[in-house]
């Protein structure tokens, strides 16, 4: 008799997926088959879910940071607003340009002493008056309470004997024009930055301006003119060409009042030349009040003041100051001393 065969425990079982191409391949766990092509379906759908998952998390994130900077934004709208205008302000038609500082005293709140202590100046209608001093002395702040950037805490300053805080804000706005150190141009074309100072001006006067201000050449050299965007905050522009682009959008609104704050301090002798040069054009017949650093900015001024710790020390024209021997003196000697290395 034969033996008997042996059991075989696969028999009846499927045979193991090809793997010759010849037929899809699939999984055998015991249960369903599973393709190939469903694998990656699945995996492509749980990435498809993935993502918007993520975005989602990522929007809360973007939803809390901009809760935080709203919540600093509006902190800051809420503040009180110092400089505010009177409910019956005086409008002045015709503005002659005299300026007076009398008796004045200011100092920022909680900043310790006076930074200006009893200041009494007059400039007469069309006259130039210039402040100079050392580091500290309080120039900057003398210049801005005529433009009423900061209020007075003693005396006053007058506009045509007008108190400044009597008068609305748009009789302060037609009057004084500022040109400082720091330019501020914004994105957008250079026309479109100098009639921010005169929305209606036309493209003659735009050149006329520009032409006072010694920046007309270069603006029509340039590959699309007045067209050009200037760039964030200029920056596609020099020191000195910004300079002379905020002196034409100065010249173009034609204030009576002009205050020149520093406006050349951050420039070398040669662009200063072109600047001051503009400067010259705009001050032609108007009240002039010059914040200056370098005292070669200054000696045709009428009148020239200097401040020390606040208060008016000297003052007098160029000549008289020099022959006086005094802090003038000193600090033409200085400035004479430093002109080699600029």
């Amino acid at each position: 008799a034969r033996a008997p065969r042996p059991h075989n425990t696969t028999q009846g079982a499927r045979p193991p997926p090809s793997i010759t191409g010849r037929g899809p391949i699939a999984l055998h766990t015991g249960g369903p088959e599973v393709s190939i092509g469903t694998i990656v379906a699945f995996v492509s759908l749980q990435q498809g879910l993935f993502r918007p998952a993520v975005s989602l998390l990522s929007t809360g994130v973007q939803i809390q940071t901009s809760l935080a900077l709203f919540q600093r934004i509006f902190e800051y709208l809420d503040l009180p607003v110092d400089i505010t205008e009177r409910e019956d302000p005086v409008h002045l038609d015709r503005i002659k340009g005299e300026v007076r500082f009398e008796n004045v005293t200011f100092g920022y709140d909680g900043k310790g002493g006076p930074v200006l202590d009893g200041i009494d100046i007059t400039v007469p209608a069309g006259s130039s008056l210039a402040v100079v001093g050392s580091t500290g002395a309080g120039k900057s702040t003398l210049g801005h309470l005529v433009p009423r950037l900061y209020d007075v805490t003693g005396g006053r300053v007058t506009l045509d004997g007008v108190d400044v805080r009597d008068l609305d804000f748009d009789t302060l706005a037609r009057a004084v024009g500022v040109v400082s150190q720091e330019t501020y141009l914004f994105h957008a074309s250079v026309a479109d930055n100098l009639r921010f100072a005169k929305p209606d001006a036309t493209d003659e006067e735009l050149y006329a301006a520009a032409e006072a201000a010694q920046i007309h050449d270069h603006i029509a050299a340039l590959p699309d003119g007045y067209d050009t965007v200037v760039g964030e905050r200029g920056h596609r522009f020099s020191g000195g060409e910004k300079q002379r682009l905020a002196i034409a959008r100065t010249i173009l609104r034609d204030p009576p009042v002009l205050v020149l704050d520093e406006a050349t301090s951050a420039l070398d002798t040669r662009t200063e030349a072109a600047v001051q040069k503009a400067i010259d054009a705009l001050s032609a017949n108007r009240t002039t009040l010059t914040i200056a650093h370098r005292l070669s900015t200054v000696r045709g001024a009428d009148q020239i003041v200097v401040l020390d710790a606040g208060r008016a020390v000297e003052r007098g024209t160029h000549r008289e100051l020099v022959e006086r021997d005094g802090r003038y003196a000193a600090l033409v000697r200085r400035d004479a001393q430093l002109e080699p290395t600029r």
